[in-house]
């Protein structure tokens, strides 16, 4: 007891020294609140209160945020990393977050529903507080509550709209899934902890840890740990949530949940990747192993079930776990090349999935349907969304002269040089599969303009609804960057110095 009275001012004074590195989620927390007491107390007398308190704490947050460019530092006693990889990441965040609460008022502001919208704001503040989290912490402790502020969140959006057997269902498979992922994961995790007694996986003492551990054991432990990793990421095996959600879910949570949460994922797989494979043991080799295979097999997954589907947002749902392979690629890439490449990538990614479930949106609003056959003909009654679909299309693809194509062209570049640089056959087949399955693509992503443009369908009832300019005006601005950011890459790469 008395080593704990003595100990107590130094950590409150650690605690208090370290507030301001979390002054950007500061300001998601007061948000949150603000966002919860103007649901109780103002929505009543104007129901846009909970909307506008939700976007000033999200600007809020990105300016903060952008003033710790340049200012590497740690608080918190090291659990969390405050460097220009977490800036960029987080600010990639928040405008994602920005304009997925703007499809979510939009989506919902002339529709009878008799629930408050003023909770769905409060959730996506809290998923974007796990997520800025993720992209900053190092320790494992940190970043599994980060993960489940994430999921939990997730999940409450998904069965918050619940409305038919088909969604309830969804929704009961998606939290059934991720509690189940989250409990292996931390067992993962217990196991690492035994091995290291240390939660900082960028410390020596957990790297020597890991060389000390058992190696069947160690396996087992990292293969349990990539679980919960896995399940937000949806890559194969742990993408069997993904279709159903996606097509459940309205199309603005969908929008959310194919880009929001895999950007975090993404930003802590790539700094546990980068410090674990920079080891010379068989814990290294391992990680190498497991990525490359879970890139290769999600690749392949997600590209050839992706040419079945009739449903427009189930298609986009395995077609976002395709990309979610690519991103594993780039994550190998990385190793190679300077973070900027990884960070153009993720980028651009969320660009066009914000861009095509926008515009998926807006047409369902319209024509009250999300089946591909329904699009037929309807390319002269819309032609500059459909033209934009399109372009979009190409972007995904990976065709010039878009983003898409300069993104998966600094990714395949980085993967050549690491084959020529040691000769490693996963490298290899990473690159084989990475071309096979851009090509694959191309034939469900055409399918849109093919349908719009090129068939002839029966006259559609056009559905009248104010509620879907906004979402549109985004969508286009956010299609026709693709096409700029392909020309002039250095917009981004530049940023990215």
């Amino acid at each position: 007891m008395q080593d704990i009275n003595i100990q107590l001012p130094s950590i409150l004074d650690q605690v208090l020294q370290s507030i301001p590195y979390f002054k950007a989620e500061l300001a998601l927390i007061i948000a949150f609140l603000g966002s919860i007491l103007a649901t109780l107390f103002l929505d009543k007398a104007w129901k846009q209160s909970s909307f506008l308190i939700t976007i000033i704490g999200i600007i809020v947050s990105f300016v903060l945020s952008t003033q710790q460019f340049g200012q590497p530092q740690s608080g918190f006693f090291g659990m969390l990393i405050v460097d220009n990889f977490s800036v960029y990441a987080r600010g990639i965040i928040q405008i994602a977050l920005l304009i997925c609460v703007i499809f979510v008022q939009q989506h919902f502001q002339n529709k009878k529903f008799g629930k408050n919208l003023g909770d769905v704001y409060s959730i996506l503040l809290t998923a974007g507080l796990g997520m800025n989290i993720l992209t900053m912490t190092s320790n494992w402790l940190l970043a599994f509550i980060a993960i489940e502020t994430v999921s939990i969140s997730s999940y409450i959006l998904v069965g918050y709209f619940s409305e038919n057997k088909k969604q309830s269902e969804a929704s009961m498979k998606y939290v059934l899934f991720g509690s189940v992922s989250a409990a292996i994961m931390l067992y993962g995790l217990s196991l690492l902890y035994g091995f290291t007694g240390n939660l900082d996986f960028t410390s020596f003492e957990h790297i020597q840890g890991l060389i000390e551990a058992p190696k069947i054991l160690l396996s087992i432990a990292l293969l349990f740990m990539f679980v919960g990793i896995g399940f937000k990421l949806s890559f194969v095996p742990f993408h069997m949530w993904a279709p159903d959600v996606y097509e459940g879910a309205p199309t603005p949570i969908t929008t959310f949940l194919s880009t929001v949460p895999k950007i975090g994922a993404l930003v802590l797989l790539a700094r546990l990747f980068e410090e674990w494979t920079s080891s010379s043991f068989f814990f290294s080799e391992l990680v190498l192993i497991l990525v490359s295979v879970a890139s290769i097999v999600t690749m392949l997954a997600g590209n050839l079930i992706a040419l079945r589907q009739t449903n427009i947002k189930r298609m986009m749902a395995y077609s976002s776990i395709g990309h979610t392979g690519f991103l594993l690629m780039a994550l190998v890439g990385n190793l190679a090349s300077e973070p900027q490449v990884l960070l153009f990538y993720i980028t651009v990614y969320t660009i066009m999935n914000l861009a095509v479930f926008g515009l998926i949106d807006t047409l369902e609003q319209k024509i009250g349907s999300a089946q591909l056959e329904n699009y037929q003909g309807l390319g002269k009654q819309f032609p500059i969304l459909f033209s934009v679909f399109t372009l979009l299309g190409i972007s995904l693809v990976g065709l010039p002269p878009t983003a898409g194509f300069i993104g998966k062209l600094f990714v395949f570049t980085s993967i050549f040089d690491l084959f020529q640089f040691n000769n490693n056959r996963y490298y290899l087949i990473l690159l084989v599969v990475g071309a096979l399955t851009s090509v694959i693509s191309l034939f469900y992503y055409f399918k849109i303009p093919l349908f719009a443009f090129l068939r002839k369908g029966e006259a559609v009832n056009i559905l009248p609804t104010k509620s879907t300019w906004i979402v549109y005006i985004i969508s286009i601005i956010l299609g026709f960057s693709t096409l700029v950011l392909g020309i002039f890459p250095s917009i981004l790469l530049s940023l990215f110095k």
